[in-house]
């Protein structure tokens, strides 16, 4: 795993987390940012998976 790949990782559940507070407090404005971060996350860990299948 390269960088990439753990800190989309890593956003993906921060953003999961997000949207379940948001949901837990009924705050959209959270639920909005957890839902961005979950993109962003699955963008960068699919650009580290790429990375990892070119250097193969």
């Amino acid at each position: 795993m390269n960088k990439d790949q753990v800190k989309g990782r890593v956003d993906q559940a921060k953003g999961n987390v997000k949207i379940e507070v948001g949901k837990a407090t009924d705050d959209k404005a959270m639920q909005r940012k957890g839902k961005a971060q979950n993109a962003h996350g699955k963008l960068q860990a699919g650009y580290g998976d790429a990375k990892e299948k070119i250097k193969r």
